[in-house]
């Protein structure tokens, strides 16, 4: 077992004197050879652009923030104000109808006759039936009945739009089948 140790300790000594010596000299040599031979390659920054200035032509027209764009812009939106108003007025003016209480989709249209040669509708809310004429109003958005026939009731509706100007549309109100 001794005899072992002495042969390791031996060849360990032999490897690390082979090891050792004047190869660091060369390392040294071939490092500085490489360092000289390597030369970077810089691409060149292209020239700036010349600026040649453009004179402003637009002189005498109206400035974009004048007073007189601002009355401009005002007025115009005025015109629409006045003629959105107008589509509205009239429905704010009158007195309100009882089904004008309710929102259409909790509205149920279940039946349709003629009374008098006129077509009437059954319209049923909260487990109350109401009749139904042309011209009355349904609905949370001025919707005024335009048209009874056997399956749906047609109505128009006074509503604001994304911008908040009101503008008219059309719903409807559609018979409900019964299930048992």
């Amino acid at each position: 077992m001794r005899c072992l140790r002495l042969v390791g300790a031996c060849t360990l000594v032999l490897l690390l004197v082979a090891c050792g010596g004047g190869g660091i000299d060369e390392l040294q040599k071939w490092m500085a050879d490489q360092r000289g031979a390597v030369r970077p390659k810089v691409v060149p920054i292209p020239e700036p652009k010349v600026f040649k200035p453009e004179s402003y032509a637009q002189g005498d027209l109206v400035a974009p923030f004048s007073k007189e764009k601002l009355a401009q812009a005002l007025k115009r939106e005025g015109v629409q104000a006045v003629a959105n108003a107008a589509l509205v007025a009239p429905e704010l003016a009158r007195r309100k109808q009882a089904l004008e209480a309710f929102p259409l989709d909790s509205m149920a249209l279940v039946g349709s006759m003629v009374r008098a040669g006129q077509p009437v509708a059954l319209v049923k809310v909260n487990n109350l039936l109401y009749q139904v004429r042309p011209g009355d109003y349904l609905g949370q958005n001025f919707g005024r009945v335009t048209k009874i026939n056997e399956t749906e009731v047609a109505l128009r509706e006074i509503v604001q739009d994304a911008v908040g100007e009101w503008i008219e549309r059309t719903a409807s109100l559609q018979l409900q089948e019964r299930s048992k």
